[in-house]
C-alpha cells in the first residue's frame, strides 16, 4: 500500500532512537506517591468523560491528574468504570474527588464497560477515554468545536501521540477487506499534513467523542466485538449509515501509551481478539465495504478516497482574517471548498505560516504547505501536480509567477485566477488622484499582466459585477465569474440610542486606506468636531509608529489591529469609508453592514456593491458631505434604522456564502 520506500521510511521511524518522553508535552511520571486530589467537575455536565479501567492504577491516576492540569472550559463529569480490577484501583480512586466511580461485578471488557458508563452519563456528549492516556490543553474543547463547526459531525477523534512526541494516529482507514490502517504513525506530530481537520473512516476509541443521543440510537458499541477490537470502526460505520461523518480533530491532542491497556501480541491478551473481530466486522458490513478502497490502494489515494479531488490554492501570504478583508474572503472560500468535498491545500508564496495560522486553516479543513515542510511551489508541483483537479492562483503577482508552471506540471488541472481585485484599476485611480506619471506607468504594466493572465487561465474570479462588465468588454471570450466577499450576517443587537462615535476599518499598509485615514485626520474630522465637538473616530487596523505623529488629531483614536471587531461595531453610530481610489468590493463596508451599522462612503467605495444612496448607504463625495451625513444620521433615528435594516439585507442578498458556493461549483464541477 505504501510502496517499498514508504515501508522503509516507516521502519526507520519506528526503530529510530528517541528519548522515552518528549519534555515539551509535559507528560507526568507514573512513579509518584499518591495524594488525594479533586477534579473540577460539574453536576450539570455538557460532556461525560467515560474512562474504562482494568487495573493499571498508576496510568489511571496519571490520566486523571492530567485532566486536573488541563481542565476544559465546558462543564464536564468523569465516570470511571472499574471493570473488576485485580488491584486496589477502586479503593484508591474513591479518594479522588469529582469522579463518579462505577463498579462492574464481573469483567465486561472494554465494550461492556463503555456501554455501562454511557448508561449513567448525564452529558449531552460522551467522550470515551482510555486510562493509559494523558490529555493536553484543549483536549475536550477542541473536540466540541468540531461538532459546533461541522453540523454533520457524528464522531470526532483526537490527535494521538506517543510519549516520545511522535504521532501515533491521525484517524484511521478501512479497506474493502475489512483491514485497517493507522494514519500518520511515527510521523512528526506537528507536520501540517496532520494538522488539518478531515473526514476519516474511523477514529480510535482511545479518545472518541459522540453525542449521547446518537450513541443511544445505534445502541452503543456492538457487543459482538466483546471484549474489544473493531468496536470503534463499527461505531464509525454505524454513524455514517445515519448520514453523519467521522472527523479527525487535530486541535485535540492526547498522549497515548499504546499497548499498556491491551498489549501488542496478536496471539495473547486482549490483542488476540483483533483477527476474529475483523472477520465479524467484514461479515456485518460486507455491502458497505465494497465502496471502500481495495486493499493495496496507495496511501495518498486512500487518504483522499472520500474527497472529490485535490485543489491547491496559492496566495502571497497566509491569510489572517484579523488583518484584512482579502484574508477574510479567502478563509471563507477555503471553508466552502472543504464543504463541497474537495481536499484543499494552501501554499503561501512567502513560505511562512505561524503555528496559529496552521491551526486556524486546519480548522477549515485546509492543509498548509509552508516551510520547513515544503520549500517552494515548483518542487511541490513536480511531485504532486498530476494529482490536482484545480489550482487557484490569487493576485496577479502570484499568478504571473506560476501560471505557466502549473500548466507544465499539472496538465490535467483547471487553472483559476483570483484577481482579489483588479490591481490595474486600483493603480490607475491612484495615479489619477496623485497625478504621478510613474504610477500611471505601473498601472499600464499591471493591466498588461492581468489581461494576459486572464487569457491564459480557464476561469477568472472578480469581486464585483462592475469589474466583470469591464473585462467582458475588453476580453469577450474570457470566462469571468463574480466571486465576491463572503460575510456572515451577524445582525443588529443594540438600538440607535445606545450608539456613539464612528469607526474606520482598515490597516495603514493598504495605500487606499492610508489615504483615507490621512483625509479623515486632516479634513473630515476637524470639520466634523466643529459641528459635533464630542464625536470620535476609532481607526481599527494596523498603524505603524512612524505614521502616528502625522495622524495625531483631537478625536482620532488609533487602536491598531483588534482581535474582534464585534464590540466596536455593536456600539458604533456609523462606519466611514472615505476611499478616493481603489478597486473591488470593500470588505470594510460589508463587515459594518453585517452588524447593522450604517455606512457613509464615497461613490468609489460603493462601486459594484449594489447600494442605493439614502436607502442602503449614505454617499458623500467630499469632506463637507461626510460632515453633513454624520450630522444628519446622528439626529434621525428613523434614518439610522432604515440604513441598518437595508444594509443587513444587502449582505444577505449579494455577499452570502450561498452565492459564492454557487460560483465555485460552476468553476470546479
Amino acid at each position: 500500500m505504501r510502496g517499498w520506500r514508504g515501508t522503509l521510511a516507516r521502519a526507520r521511524q519506528e526503530f529510530e532512537r528517541r528519548p522515552a518522553v518528549d519534555d515539551s508535552l509535559q507528560v507526568a511520571p507514573l512513579v509518584m506517591p499518591f495524594e488525594p486530589f479533586v477534579l473540577p467537575t460539574s453536576e450539570s455536565p455538557l460532556v461525560s468523560v467515560i474512562i474504562p479501567i482494568h487495573g493499571k492504577l498508576a496510568y489511571t491516576l496519571a490520566c486523571l491528574s492530567s485532566i486536573q492540569r488541563h481542565p476544559p472550559r465546558a462543564p464536564f463529569e468523569v465516570i470511571v468504570v472499574d471493570d473488576a480490577s485485580p488491584d486496589d484501583s477502586a479503593e484508591t480512586l474513591a479518594r479522588v474527588g469529582g469522579v463518579r466511580l462505577l463498579h462492574n461485578e464481573t469483567n465486561l471488557g472494554f465494550v461492556g464497560s463503555c456501554n455501562a458508563g454511557a448508561a449513567i452519563a448525564r452529558g449531552e456528549y460522551l467522550l470515551f477515554l482510555n486510562n493509559d492516556t494523558q490529555v493536553m490543553s484543549n483536549w475536550l474543547d477542541g473536540l466540541l468545536d468540531c461538532f459546533v463547526e461541522k453540523t454533520d459531525c457524528g464522531i470526532a477523534g483526537s490527535r494521538l501521540v506517543y510519549p516520545d512526541g511522535r504521532l501515533q494516529e491521525a484517524g484511521g482507514l478501512i479497506f474493502a477487506d475489512g483491514s485497517g490502517w493507522t494514519v500518520g504513525r511515527f510521523e512528526q506530530r506537528d507536520a501540517p499534513s496532520w494538522r488539518y481537520r478531515r473526514e476519516v473512516d474511523y477514529v480510535s476509541g482511545a479518545s472518541l467523542m459522540i453525542r449521547r443521543d446518537v450513541f443511544e440510537r445505534v445502541r452503543g458499541f456492538d457487543i459482538r466485538y466483546t471484549p474489544a477490537y473493531y468496536e470503534d470502526a463499527d461505531l464509525a460505520f454505524a454513524i455514517r449509515h445515519m448520514g453523519l461523518r467521522v472527523y479527525f480533530e487535530p486541535a485535540s491532542t492526547v498522549v497515548h501509551f499504546e499497548g499498556i491497556s491491551a498489549g501488542t501480541d496478536l496471539q495473547a491478551g486482549m490483542k488476540r481478539h483483533q483477527v476474529p473481530n475483523q472477520a465479524k466486522f467484514l461479515e456485518k458490513w460486507a455491502t458497505v465495504l465494497r465502496n471502500q478502497p481495495p486493499a493495496g490502494t496507495p496511501l495518498p489515494r486512500a487518504l483522499r478516497w472520500r474527497r472529490k479531488g485535490r485543489i491547491l490554492v496559492v496566495d502571497s501570504m497566509t491569510p489572517d482574517p484579523t488583518r484584512d478583508s482579502g484574508s477574510l474572503r479567502l478563509c471563507a472560500i477555503l471553508k466552502l471548498l472543504d464543504a463541497q468535498g474537495w481536499d484543499v491545500c494552501f501554499l503561501p508564496d512567502d513560505g511562512r505560516a505561524t503555528d496559529n495560522e496552521i491551526r486556524s486553516l486546519g480548522a477549515l479543513g485546509t492543509e498548509v504547505l509552508s516551510r520547513p515542510w515544503v520549500s517552494e511551489l515548483p518542487h511541490w508541483l513536480i511531485e504532486h501536480g498530476r494529482d490536482l483537479h484545480a489550482v487557484i492562483l490569487c493576485r496577479h503577482t502570484v499568478a504571473g509567477q506560476y501560471a505557466s508552471l502549473v500548466r507544465k506540471h499539472a496538465p490535467k488541472s483547471r487553472l483559476l485566477f483570483d484577481t482579489v481585485d483588479l490591481h490595474f484599476l486600483r493603480e490607475q485611480r491612484a495615479a489619477e488622484l496623485s497625478g504621478s506619471a510613474t504610477m500611471a506607468h505601473q498601472a499600464k504594466s499591471s493591466r498588461k499582466s492581468e489581461v494576459a493572465l486572464i487569457e491564459q487561465c480557464d476561469v477568472t474570479f472578480v469581486v464585483s459585477p462592475h469589474e466583470q462588465a469591464l473585462l467582458a468588454a475588453e476580453l469577450p471570450h474570457a470566462r469571468v465569474e463574480v466571486l465576491s466577499n463572503i460575510h456572515e450576517v451577524h445582525g443588529c443587537h443594540r438600538p440607535f440610542a445606545e450608539r456613539r462615535d464612528l469607526v474606520f476599518i482598515g490597516g495603514f499598509g493598504h495605500p487606499p486606506n492610508a489615504d483615507a485615514i490621512r483625509w479623515i485626520a486632516t479634513d473630515i474630522l476637524p470639520a466634523l468636531r466643529a459641528r459635533l465637538p464630542d464625536i470620535r473616530i476609532h481607526v481599527l487596523g494596523d498603524i505603524p509608529d512612524s505614521a502616528r505623529s502625522e495622524l495625531a488629531t483631537p478625536g482620532l483614536a488609533l487602536h491598531g489591529r483588534v482581535p474582534d471587531l464585534a464590540p466596536w461595531l455593536e456600539g458604533a453610530l456609523a462606519s466611514l469609508a472615505p476611499l478616493r481610489f481603489g478597486a473591488g468590493v470593500k470588505g470594510k463596508i460589508n463587515m459594518a453592514m453585517s452588524y447593522g451599522v450604517p455606512v457613509i462612503a464615497t461613490p468609489l467605495a460603493v462601486e459594484g456593491m449594489q447600494l442605493r444612496d439614502g436607502q442602503d448607504v449614505l454617499v458623500a463625495q467630499d469632506a463637507p458631505a461626510f460632515v453633513e451625513s454624520v450630522v444628519r444620521l446622528s439626529s434621525s433615528e428613523s434614518l439610522w434604522n432604515e440604513l441598518s435594516m437595508q444594509g443587513l439585507e444587502n449582505v444577505r442578498n449579494h455577499f452570502s456564502a450561498a452565492a459564492a458556493d454557487a460560483t465555485l461549483h460552476r468553476a470546479l464541477d
